[in-house]
């Protein structure tokens, strides 16, 4: 698999990674059994990055991951922090870090995590100098060896960029969210920050396996955060009504090569876009994980496909997620 730097972390990672909230809770029941199944699939595969945090299960998806990479130096783990609290800026202090970053590492075994990540904070954490303050004080104590944030807008991700600690960035982008291609991975390549591709088949829509018949379980998010009732509703479905994204996605399907699938085209999609260190679908079984892993060869989408892509998002989701994200 290709590898690319993860930003200003310095190391080398394969482009497609393993995201691990699959593993812990709200997508339905996964045994660890077939979560450790699904990690081995991946790292036969090429991933050699994983990406889990420490409301995933309450702790269960950082303990699957940090039982499977105990003595693989090869692999780097992310972890992200702060949703443990009420979402208020007042909670994000250097109290509050050091205990989630010790429950962190004793979760994942380790004495130093390799990258820890605010997990989509209140949006005036970004600007809190206090706040990067203690993440370095983190890094020095080698608590951590890097630090990144995960956003849910753009102008989040340009001011994350700017401040000189920030090595990676993690975003949703996808086919159905084109947004940062604007301004974000622009900034972040000039930063020599590492974006982080997130949400890549806006929770399974851009798989081709849903219809309007498709029902998702009681503790899947994809059946009760689609009105955003639990969390940011663009970590469902990347935001986008789940209709518009069916007739969106019956659009893409001929512009999927031929012998490729339609969530392997939507991640090379992504692989695509200049500036992406890492793209981090999720997947509940062996085969997902070896199928998504798989994307990394595929050949460059052409410039009439990037093209098409471009006018069905235009055309049909613009107009839903452009302007909130």
């Amino acid at each position: 698999m290709e590898q690319r730097t993860l930003g200003r972390t310095g190391r080398q990672v394969g482009t497609v990674g393993l995201g691990a909230w699959q593993l812990g809770a709200d997508w339905g029941q996964v045994t660890e059994d077939d979560a450790v199944a699904t990690l081995s699939a991946a790292v036969d595969a090429g991933v050699t990055f994983i990406d889990t945090a420490d409301v995933y299960g309450d702790g269960r998806s950082e303990q699957i991951v940090g039982r499977f990479t105990k003595g693989r130096p090869e692999l780097t783990v992310a972890t992200k922090m702060g949703r443990r609290l009420e979402q208020i800026p007042s909670n994000y202090v250097m109290s509050n870090f050091r205990a989630w970053n010790e429950r962190s590492r004793q979760n994942l075994g380790v004495d130093t995590i390799d990258l820890v990540q605010l997990h989509c904070p209140p949006t005036p954490v970004y600007s809190t100098d206090a706040v990067f303050d203690a993440l370095d004080t983190l890094v020095a104590e080698q608590k951590i060896a890097a630090y990144g944030v995960s956003v849910e807008t753009c102008e989040e991700a340009l001011t994350a960029i700017a401040r000189p600690g920030v090595a990676s960035v993690q975003i949703i982008l996808n086919a159905f969210r084109l947004k940062p291609l604007e301004q974000v991975l622009p900034a972040a390549r000039a930063a020599g920050v590492g974006i982080i591709a997130r949400v890549p088949l806006a929770s399974g829509l851009l798989s081709g396996r849903y219809d309007e018949h498709t029902t998702f379980s009681p503790d899947d998010h994809r059946n009760y955060n689609r009105r955003g009732e639990a969390f940011d509703v663009g970590e469902t479905f990347s935001g986008v009504d789940f209709g518009t994204g069916l007739e969106a996605v019956r659009r893409l399907a001929p512009l999927v090569p031929s012998g490729a699938t339609m969530a392997q085209f939507a991640l090379r999609w992504i692989l695509d876009q200049q500036g992406v260190s890492v793209v981090i679908p999720g997947a509940r079984n062996p085969a997902q994980a070896t199928a998504n892993a798989s994307a990394a060869s595929l050949p460059s989408l052409d410039a009439a496909t990037l093209k098409a892509v471009q006018e069905i998002y235009d055309d049909l989701v613009r107009p839903q997620v452009h302007h909130r994200w």
